[in-house]
């Protein structure tokens, strides 16, 4: 069969198959056509589910006669004239395949009156022969299309139609979908001569609401938190559901970007994120997001029926309506909700002057992990301590070969030598288990001067301590003579971590500045702990007219802590001095799985360097005395 161009009508037919999909396509299509032409009020009126009528009327801009045919043809719209139009669209339709496509699959009448014109024109289709016929009629300004017999001249397609409660239950979704895209718009939806929908205009935040209660219940409404999120080009506003009004299935989920119906990927998974320290396995959150950008950062231009999108920043679009959820969710918990009722149930985000740097908005990598993440849990895993069996078996050829492995180690095999000062870290700060090991640490008498080096077969003097392995993921191994010594990892990491911030290692900005909302009493605990803030590294910018601080840097060593819970369990709290904050703070700190036995003695060194350069903390009060000797009794 040679190549040959197809016939107009076997292409649009072709091109129906992808955006007519039922007669909610149908009317999405027209509806979304009415709203490019400014319409403000239009009805929809539906028999039989659509197989038999839609019908479309609109008091948009409306048609001129001369433009009447050449809309019902293929590639012809007034929403773009060039390449840039197309990178930068904000109309609902634009590929100008709706009008053709429908009119193939149906018999369609297009009457349309502009206000220039003293009489309104129609133009009637039908079918393959797509031959049109333009005959004057009565029509106030504004567009009216019908849809009659839907699938006539394709059997197959009308045989997949589903009941008529069905296919309206679908149209229906569809006009919920535009209804609170468009609160201003005035949508009437009736079936077989039955109103059923009737939205009317919402100008004002009270109006706007009881439209989203109308569409999603009052259930929603009553435990709806309102988000208003900026940053740059970036615009998330809507409602998300606290997390103790989650659903056990997937049905109340409304997205849009730039006012389009999106079913996103991206935007999903964000969403997921922000609430997953909330949901349960089969649990979904309920939300009405609305997502405005730059157009020339989206492309809408991506799938047939344009429910999907691709952004340019995707990362960064992820990142920003996950935190900004986030943020909301964190105010549900900092704030009694049951005032939030008082106050038509909003929680607003304060929309703040965002700074930021420029020479790593591009860089994610700067950034480093979303700290909305899931926390990380510790997976222990049992190991056995090979190296101290090797020793006391006396097995030459595993202690050489140990032995081997330890001197390839020694680069960063650290040595430390006790120090008589006052240990920093506040001991009743750490967790009940962790007290619970190590109970008898604050009893436990200081050792004399050791210094830690790697194992070798030469004898040892007695203030050398050697690291033997690591125990469980939870603590380095260390002897001494025929001493042997527990050093927790967890609290290893907390005096690192308290020690760099006494040292004020380096800041980091923030890719996207954090926002609190402050309470009167939030308020006066900000006013006595900013000067801790600041001596910990920590960059705020002020606005307290508007009860707001905006939080732009941090210490390099927090980058990738959860900043949110971190700042506001600081605030909720009273401090006198700043070592107080700072052990508050560090007992407050996700630490990281150490699993490897080079990373456990790598954060060992790095530790005693911090102490070399502060010396404020004796580093063997943290080693706990492990007595082996009920176990080797005969």
């Amino acid at each position: 069969m040679p190549i040959q161009i197809l016939p107009p009508q076997l292409a649009n037919q072709i091109a129906a198959g992808e955006v007519v999909e039922r007669p909610a396509s149908v009317v999405k299509e027209l509806v979304e056509n009415s709203l490019d032409a400014g319409a403000n009020n239009i009805r929809i009126d539906i028999e039989n589910g659509g197989a038999t009528l839609i019908r479309i009327r609109d008091n948009g801009l409306g048609i001129a006669k001369d433009e009447l045919a050449l809309a019902l043809a293929r590639h012809a719209t007034s929403k773009i004239t060039s390449i840039d139009d197309l990178e930068a669209i904000l109309s609902f339709g634009f590929r100008g395949e709706a009008l053709a496509s429908i009119s193939s699959v149906s018999r369609l009448t297009l009457t349309s009156r502009t206000a220039e014109q003293n009489e309104a024109w129609q133009v009637f289709v039908q079918g393959r022969d797509q031959e049109h016929t333009i005959r004057p009629a009565s029509h106030p300004v504004g567009t009216s299309v019908e849809v009659a017999n839907l699938f006539f001249n394709t059997p197959a397609r009308r045989k997949f139609l589903r009941t008529d409660k069905t296919e309206f239950a679908h149209i229906d979704e569809v006009i919920r979908r535009i209804a609170l895209a468009k609160p201003h718009i005035v949508l009437t939806l009736t079936h077989n001569g039955k109103i059923i929908r009737q939205y009317k205009s919402a100008v004002n935040d009270q109006q706007k609401l009881k439209r989203v209660a109308a569409i999603c219940g009052d259930d929603f409404v009553q435990h709806a938190l309102q988000i208003d999120w900026k940053h740059d080009d970036l615009h998330l506003s809507g409602w998300v559901a606290t997390p103790q009004s989650t659903r056990a299935q997937n049905d109340l989920n409304y997205c849009y970007i730039n006012g389009r119906m999106v079913k996103d990927k991206v935007i999903n998974h964000a969403i997921r994120q922000a609430y997953a320290e909330h949901l349960g396995a089969e649990q979904y959150p309920a939300f009405v997001l609305f997502l405005d950008l730059n157009p020339n950062d989206v492309d809408v231009n991506v799938h047939p029926t344009k429910h999907e999108v691709r952004f340019h920043q995707a990362r960064l679009i992820h990142d920003f309506v996950c935190q900004g959820i986030a943020n909301a969710l964190l105010s549900a918990e900092q704030f009694d909700f049951s005032q939030s009722k008082e106050q038509d149930n909003q929680i607003q985000e304060p929309q703040a002057n965002y700074s930021y740097a420029p020479s790593i908005r591009e860089n994610r990598a700067a950034a480093g992990r979303n700290i909305f993440s899931p926390h990380y849990t510790a997976q222990t895993t049992a190991q056995t301590i090979t190296t101290a069996t090797a020793q006391t078996t006396g097995n030459t050829s595993t202690a050489r070969s140990e032995h081997t492995i330890r001197s390839k180690r020694s680069d960063f095999s650290p040595h430390f030598s006790s120090n008589p000062a006052t240990p920093y870290f506040q001991h009743e700060n750490v967790s009940k288990t962790e007290q619970k090991a190590y109970a008898d640490l604050l009893q436990t008498e200081p050792h004399a001067d050791v210094s830690l080096a790697p194992i070798s077969d030469q004898p040892q003097n007695s203030s050398v301590l050697r690291a033997l392995a690591l125990v469980k993921n939870k603590a380095l191994l260390l002897q001494q003579n025929e001493q042997f010594y527990l050093l927790s990892l967890t609290r290893l990491q907390r005096v690192r971590f308290e020690l760099s911030l006494n040292a004020q290692t380096a800041k980091q900005p923030l890719l996207i500045p954090v926002v609190f909302r402050l309470t009167d009493q939030l308020e006066q605990a900000w006013q006595q702990q900013k000067t801790f803030f600041e001596q910990a590294g920590f960059e705020f910018v002020e606005n307290l007219a508007q009860h707001r601080i905006t939080l732009n840097s941090v210490p390099q060593c927090l980058r990738q802590q959860n900043l949110q819970y971190i700042v506001m369990s600081q605030l909720n709290h009273q401090f006198e001095e700043i070592h107080e904050f700072l052990t508050a703070l560090c007992a407050l700190l996700e630490l990281a799985d150490i699993q490897v036995f080079a990373s456990a003695v790598n954060l060992l060194q790095e530790v005693e360097l911090l102490i070399a350069k502060q010396n404020k903390i004796a580093l063997n009060s943290l080693l706990t005395e492990i007595d082996f000797s009920p176990y080797l009794t005969e």
